[in-house]
């Protein structure tokens, strides 16, 4: 694959199969003044003209004739498998974008038709994600992921060039619900974990970039499960003027909640509708307006709970009885305004304008009655699996009212110009933001009948010779409101060109990326604070007999604070919080080659960052918690590995694997691993169909993690609490059963005769149905004063039934 945009050809490349997914030799495919034949394993290679449209034909002696219109880009490689046979002719149409500009950029690209067929907990983007190198989730329940050593918070996510924005109260993923991002409207899934260019955001380890599809036809798709249903539907005008994609999504995760430790009364109910309208006002300019709102109701009342740790010569086990109950209500409002004016053929403007507003409480009063102690063992006792001997008693009171009023705007305006090998762009933008929050939690302990009061705290006790008469007061105790605006501005310039040295191709791309931001509020008058990040990122193809290319990237990335990382453990703001500042070096290779007569791609990257004015921060799931101080410095390294091809001819399936090393220094004492210290990552995902059942197909999705850093008690020294989770390990897998689709033929029938795509999945999470935790419950025994980490477990295995639909 080149990258010079002086070549005027790009390259098909595919199988050729019959309707019973057996390869077929001797297929004629004829293009412009270009002929080629199928091998034996049904595979072809064709060159094409680039930049018009032209027709692909391919015949064979017994066979029906089919032809596809295409059109590419320079360079472009694209894969395209047909499937014939002897009843009708085949006409299509592709038309695409270049993705050989996003493979020097260290960009991977996924495509979006087979995501929605990949079996997980929490299905979608975020779900195949997980199963890339450097990326990483303990929480099958939760959409967030942290990236080579990055938290939750250091993530963008943009859907059409917009930043989406995710709620800022949830503390765990059976409180999320759904992602942002619909599935079922996608066309184009790009993703960064590192070492991107100036024109994305402020934020320090990944970008996520989608882009919904613009339909040329009606259409609808429908899925339904256990786990809820979706529906999506296409329009378009009669002058193609206007379209819009909208979709409806519904889910309930009851299924996998009642299947962990804790018994509850579980009613959650998360629902969104999303919309994308686009208006093609002339050949020039283009409007079109994305808009969310999403409410999720989370009624949960726990009931019981018993979990056994411990080992095997000591095994132990934490009984708790419950009371009270928590209801979280989140709502989402989401708007933005983008339009396109094309000035010439090498200038373009955009400007955008977009909305988020959240409105979210926590409400919650339970009460927990605790036993600790060792388990009976004995299969043939009464009492097998019950605690037998008690180590410690205890209670345990959780309250909070927590409500929060956020308001964000933004409006950016966009520029870019192609010059002969350059292009240059640059844009401005302007975010306001407003949120009004009140935390008020606090947590009651008592062990036998004594209130512990937290350790920080160490009132004068002159007992026994005088009684204490202090006052009792929480465990935990975190009361504030704050009324906070934060005003922004950033902006960057980028310039990119493409070139030659000597018969070598090269690619490199120049920019800068600054931000200024101020702080205030009632009592709050923060300084004015501005950043400054230059990037550069360097590809060289060799003009080498295999096809490698290598990237260099090295740059600044400053992530300023956002409202949560101005909130300290307290829960007061504090405004003159600085950004995060990391120097990210990344040098990568890809190696496209033939296995088994079909195409791979090794893709390897090595990284480090080296970080300064650090915040340190406290996970409780995927709650995090800042210091708001500054106070650390930290470092991440490592190496990334990803195997993806044709493994079974038509799919693209891959293998992954990451080591890394995430570490921080508190106030200059030492280095201690940071809390997304993922150590080494295994991943797998694997495409399959049955040679003798065609339509009857296989999704595999398997992850390995070594087990995160523990955490540590509230008030604790986390220098003290250096302990780590069991490994993770979880294999989703997934069986679909295609009734009607292009390759297995269209139904006959009337009522199912405008079906493009029918198919029933069976589906079993957590296969092996392994024991998996993600953060630790902390018990002391009174009797000996020692602190026991209880694992709490996520779902265990579970089966679920999907029907999906596509017109």
């Amino acid at each position: 694959m080149g990258i010079n945009s002086h070549a005027q050809t790009a390259l098909v490349r595919g199988v050729v199969l019959d309707k019973k997914n057996n390869p077929i030799e001797g297929v004629n495919i004829i293009c412009s003044n270009n002929l080629t034949q199928t091998n034996s394993n049904g595979q072809y290679k064709i060159d094409i003209p680039a930049n018009e449209k032209t027709t692909i034909e391919f015949t064979h002696i017994s066979l029906k004739k089919a032809s596809i219109k295409i059109l590419l880009k320079p360079n472009e490689v694209y894969v395209l498998n047909i499937f014939m046979d002897n009843q009708e002719e085949q006409m299509g149409e592709v038309i695409v974008n270049a993705n050989n500009k996003k493979t020097v950029q260290g960009i991977q690209t996924f495509e979006a038709k087979d995501i929605r067929f990949i079996p997980g907990a929490n299905a979608g983007i975020e779900n195949v994600l997980k199963t890339l190198p450097g990326v990483n989730s303990n929480n099958e329940l939760s959409t967030q992921y942290s990236v080579r050593g990055g938290n939750y918070d250091e993530n963008l996510v943009y859907v059409n060039e917009i930043e989406v924005y995710r709620p800022f109260l949830i503390r765990s993923g059976q409180q999320e619900g759904l992602s942002f991002i619909n599935t079922d409207l996608v066309q184009n899934i790009d993703f960064s974990a590192g070492g991107f260019q100036a024109k994305y955001g402020d934020k320090m380890s990944s970008v996520l970039d989608i882009t919904y599809r613009n339909p040329s036809q009606f259409g609808a798709s429908l899925e339904l499960s256990f786990l809820g249903g979706s529906f999506a539907f296409d329009v378009i005008s009669k002058d193609k003027k206007w379209s819009a994609i909208t979709g409806i999504r519904y889910r309930n995760n009851s299924l996998l909640v009642n299947s962990q430790d804790t018994q509850t009364n579980y009613t959650p109910t998360f629902a969104d509708i999303q919309t994308n309208i686009t208006y093609q006002a002339s050949a020039k300019w283009q409007w079109s307006f994305l808009g969310n709102i999403s409410q999720n109701h989370y009624l949960y009342e726990p009931l019981t709970r018993q979990t056994n740790f411990g080992t095997i010569n000591e095994p132990m086990a934490l009984a708790v009885y419950y009371q009270g109950k928590e209801k979280d209500i989140y709502k989402t409002y989401f708007g933005a305004i983008k339009t396109t004016y094309q000035l010439n053929e090498s200038t373009s403007l955009k400007l955008i304008g977009s909305l988020f507003h959240t409105i979210e409480q926590e409400y919650f009063d339970i009460y927990a009655q605790y036993r600790l102690g060792e388990v009976d063992t004995n299969i043939g006792s009464d009492s097998y699996d019950d605690i037998q001997y008690t180590r410690g008693i205890g209670s345990q009171l959780n309250h909070a009212r927590n409500d929060l009023d956020a308001l964000i705007g933004n409006l950016e305006l966009k520029g870019l110009k192609n010059w002969k090998q350059n292009q240059i762009e640059w844009g401005i933008k302007y975010t306001k933001e407003s949120i009004h929050d009140r935390i008020s939690e606090w947590e009651m302990i008592d062990s036998a009948g004594f209130s512990i009061r937290p350790p920080v705290i160490l009132p004068k006790n002159d007992q026994p010779y005088q009684p204490y008469s202090g006052l009792l007061i929480p465990y935990q105790f975190v009361r504030a409101t704050n009324f906070t605006d934060i005003n922004r501005i950033s902006a960057y310039t980028q310039w990119s060109r493409k070139g030659n040295i000597g018969s070598n191709e090269i690619w490199y791309n120049v920019g800068v990326r600054l931000q200024s931001w101020e702080v205030s509020g009632t009592n709050l008058n923060g300084k004015v604070q501005t950043i400054f990040n230059p990037r550069g990122q360097f590809a060289l193809k060799p003009d080498w007999e295999k096809e490698i290319l290598f990237r260099f990237t090295i740059g600044l990335y400053g992530q300023p604070p956002f409202y949560r990382e101005l909130r300290d453990y307290d829960g007061i703001v504090q405004p003159d919080v600085k950004a995060q500042k990391s120097l990210n070096i990344v040098f990568g290779s890809d190696y496209s080659f033939e296995m088994w007569k079909r195409p791979f791609k090794l893709t390897t990257e090595a990284y480090y960052k080296k970080m300064t004015d650090v915040n340190p921060y406290t996970i409780d799931n995927v709650r995090i918690r800042y210091l708001a101080q500054n106070n650390a410095v930290a470092y991440a390294q490592g190496l990334d590995v990803r195997l993806n091809g044709e493994f079974v001819p038509g799919t693209d399936s891959w293998i992954s694997f990451g080591y890394l090393k995430t570490e921080e220094n508190w106030d200059h004492k030492e280095y201690i691993a940071r809390p997304t210290d993922q150590r080494l990552k295994f991943g797998l995902l694997f495409q399959d169909y049955m040679p003798k059942i065609p339509s009857l197909k296989l999704y595999l999705n398997l992850v390995y993690n070594t087990g995160l850093p523990g955490g540590s008690p509230s008030y604790a020294d986390p220098y003290l609490y250096q302990n780590r989770l069991n490994d993770y390990r979880r294999a989703d897998i997934g069986f679909s059963k295609v009734f009607i689709d292009q390759k297995v033929g269209m139904s006959t029938r009337s009522f199912f005769k405008n079906f493009k795509e029918l198919s029933l999945g069976f589906e079993i999470f957590n296969l092996f149905n392994n024991q998996n935790a993600i953060t630790n419950t902390w018990v002391r025994d009174v009797y000996t004063k020692t602190e026991y980490a209880i694992p709490n477990y996520m779902t265990k295995r579970v089966f679920n039934l999907k029907l999906n639909a596509r017109l």
